[in-house]
């Protein structure tokens, strides 16, 4: 099995559950199972919707209670068998062709653990998350200056860089378990992010950063300590290679101007490529930073 699709539900709705699961049965690539975990076994609704798809690679599963975000993923993991982990989230809606790009990128680059893609939001706001960045060091950086760059429910995972390195989600950060998960896979393995939408994503009220802002708020304060102290190095040199890059597009697809920043200089171009515009300053946000601390 190359790809196992991971997917926690907890009182889902049934509409956005079944958009769910037909944009993953209905991926170009065919080589995967869809694992799905109920901790709401009270709703047996949802274990009807499941099971009336009568389709193999679909394997349902149930707890007696709710375990929580962290260790439902876990115990997913556990009962994957795909050399690769998608992780899917219960109302998202994945592109066609999203397993099929990071199964090649991951066959392709040994040296990536994880590589996830831009998201599409929709329903309460609707933008499309163009400014993560696509290559290693800047990732990396990102993580230790910015915050979590990394779309968890657009990524795929290779599974043994988690199993050889023992590394796991910790229900401690929820909900900033996969920032934290991030930070602890640096070491060991290469970030990847391609540059294009793979992932729509439904924001709403019920949405979990939107329903526990102020927790999400001070556990990703937590990891961004324990990062600094965990990669001092990389902190100490992360304006190097932090560059910030926001595309506006017409219509959702049409590109029409590129805003890209790295360290003291920035720049906006017309259709991506025209430039209209070029800053310099004497210091970065992040070298001022690093000067007002006495760094």
């Amino acid at each position: 099995m190359k790809v196992s699709a991971l997917v926690p539900i907890y009182n889902t709705d049934s509409a956005h559950l079944r958009e769910m699961m037909d944009s993953i049965l209905n991926q170009t690539f065919k080589d995967f199972e869809l694992l799905i975990l109920n901790n709401s076994p009270d709703r047996k609704e949802l274990e009807e919707l499941v099971k009336s798809y009568n389709d193999s690679r679909i394997k349902y599963f149930e707890n007696e209670r709710n375990m929580g975000i962290s260790a439902s993923r876990n115990q997913l993991m556990d009962l994957a068998s795909g050399e690769y982990l998608a992780v899917c989230d219960h109302d998202d809606i994945s592109v066609p062709d999203r397993f099929a790009r990071q199964v090649e990128f991951l066959d392709e680059n040994q040296d990536a653990g994880v590589v996830s893609g831009w998201l599409e939001h929709f329903g309460k706001t609707n933008f499309i998350t163009s400014y993560h960045p696509e290559e290693n060091a800047q990732i990396k950086a990102h993580l230790i200056a910015t915050g979590c760059i990394l779309a968890h429910p657009a990524a795929m995972i290779r599974k043994s860089v988690l199993i050889n390195n023992n590394i796991r989600y910790e229900e401690k950060y929820s909900p900033c378990e996969d920032y934290m998960l991030w930070c602890r896979l640096m070491e060991f393995t290469e970030f990847h992010n391609i540059q294009d939408v793979l992932l729509r994503y439904r924001n709403f009220d019920g949405n979990t950063s939107n329903r526990q802002k102020k927790r999400m708020k001070n556990k990703d304060f937590e990891v961004r300590l324990f990062v600094e102290n965990k990669y001092p190095a990389l902190y100490s040199r992360r304006a190097e290679f932090l560059i910030f890059s926001r595309s506006f597009k017409l219509f959702g697809f049409i590109p029409i101007l590129r805003y890209q920043r790295k360290r003291a200089r920035a720049k906006l171009s017309l259709f991506y490529i025209i430039p209209l515009l070029r800053i310099k300053d004497r210091f970065s946000p992040y070298e001022k930073r690093l000067k007002t601390k006495g760094c």
